[in-house]
């Protein structure tokens, strides 16, 4: 951000574009460069037009600290639960993991974004209905629409996340695409907090230890469960009030395991020929198979969304051309397994829930991997390639998937008589 800003000081419209595309970025960049800028007649105005009233922003600050501190003892209590209300743990967990966390980040943008009491009403109330649902399914010793239930309802409630984040642009791609480099930073945020955790838990046991002190399961239960529970909100705080912590490392990543993954997938398509495995009739494989796929879209999608508006050499742009269109066989490859099983074994919600969930990933590889075609066909030899497109693709795409998980969480167990 700070390069871009100092590319584009002669360019007012390009600045604007940059301040609506990552107002906190932007705000924070201008001002740790502000300093040698002071003597343009450009930087003084914006200066002036970020920092009016700046008083303002370090009780924004503190309002956010103090809900993030709030929020993590909030989920840290939720996650004792079973424990405080004498609740069946498998039960709780396997229903309820998504509300530990997520309705509270909900609210966490919602008050961000200063959502209208309406907004906030609709969100509370999907959320709400959605945990009285999922509590009342029945229960079974083996239904599998209540698992595949169980296991969507985490991701319906991530796109509700995602209608709270983007406020009342719902219809902006450019926001939409704000949302998955959040999610993307907070992973990475998270995983540098999880490898401090460990490396601090490890300490302190050791502490105790080398004074015949057992804390262990005092920790885990404790000192674990609210540091695990505060993990997102503290992530989402750095990311938030910090984006040059990760802002570089995101790219960097992507650039790093996109090769790493084309090379795995030609491997894997390989391995089958050569192996004579069959992933028609071996449902192991088949699910492992599935995982991969799902690894490499997110690969994909993350590539794209954390350079979509950035210049890219025809080199890059070919790279992640090639991994959708390898990515789009092994889909192939799943596609077909999972319709042979259906013919030959019939129709069952797990089969149905992979079926849709390919058919979906299949349409939305083979439009990014045709925009991407295009970037690449359109271009110059040597010339920096934009792939703005391909951003409006995955960002216009996510409604559908979206609407894919209402349909497994709160159809199929109905369709299916709670199988």
């Amino acid at each position: 951000m700070r390069e871009a800003i100092l590319n584009n000081l002669d360019n007012p419209r390009q600045l604007e574009v940059l301040y609506r595309d990552n107002q906190t970025a932007f705000t924070q960049s201008f001002n740790s460069i502000y300093e040698e800028l002071k003597h343009n007649k450009t930087a003084a105005v914006w200066y002036e037009r970020l920092n009016y009233g700046g008083p303002g922003i370090a009780r924004d600050s503190t309002n956010e600290q103090t809900f993030t501190i709030i929020a993590s003892v909030l989920a840290g209590l939720i996650a004792k639960l079973p424990e405080l209300l004498s609740i069946n743990e498998e039960y709780f967990y396997s229903r309820n993991v998504a509300f530990i966390v997520l309705p509270l980040l909900m609210a966490y943008f919602l008050r961000a974004q200063k959502s209208p009491v309406n907004r906030i009403i609709q969100v509370a109330s999907i959320t709400l209905l959605s945990l009285l649902y999922i509590n009342k399914l029945p229960v079974a010793t083996k239904s599998d629409t209540l698992i595949l239930a169980c296991i969507h309802l985490p991701l319906f409630l991530w796109t509700l996340l995602g209608f709270s984040f983007v406020g009342d642009k719902v219809a902006d791609h450019r926001k939409r695409l704000d949302f998955l480099r959040y999610n993307g930073d907070l992973a990475v945020m998270l995983a540098l907090i999880a490898i401090a955790g460990i490396l601090f838990t490890a300490l302190t046991i050791g502490l105790f230890h080398s004074i015949q002190i057992n804390i262990e399961k005092f920790y885990g239960q404790y000192v674990v469960v609210f540091g695990v529970s505060a993990a997102p909100f503290v992530g989402t705080y750095l990311v938030r009030s910090n984006p040059q912590l990760v802002g570089r490392v995101s790219p960097v990543i992507a650039r790093l395991f996109t090769p790493l993954a084309l090379l795995t997938i030609i491997a894997f398509l390989v391995a089958i020929v050569t192996s004579g495995k069959d992933p028609f009739t071996d449902r192991d494989f088949l699910i492992v198979f599935n995982l991969l796929l799902l690894g490499v879209m997110a690969l994909i999608l993350f590539s794209v969304a954390e350079s979509s508006k950035a210049a890219h050499n025809r080199n890059e742009v070919l790279l992640l051309f090639v991994l959708a269109l390898t990515t789009i066989i092994v889909n192939g490859i799943a596609l077909s397994a999972i319709l042979y099983r259906i013919t030959e074994w019939g129709i069952t919600p797990n089969r149905l829930a992979v079926l849709g969930s390919n058919v979906l990933i299949l349409v939305n590889l083979v439009l990014v991997t045709r925009t991407l075609f295009q970037a690449v066909r359109n271009s110059q030899k040597g010339a920096a390639l934009r792939v703005e497109n391909v951003g409006n693709v995955i960002a216009g795409f996510l409604p559908v998937y979206s609407l894919w998980t209402v349909i497994v969480t709160f159809l199929f167990p109905v369709l299916f008589d709670f199988k």
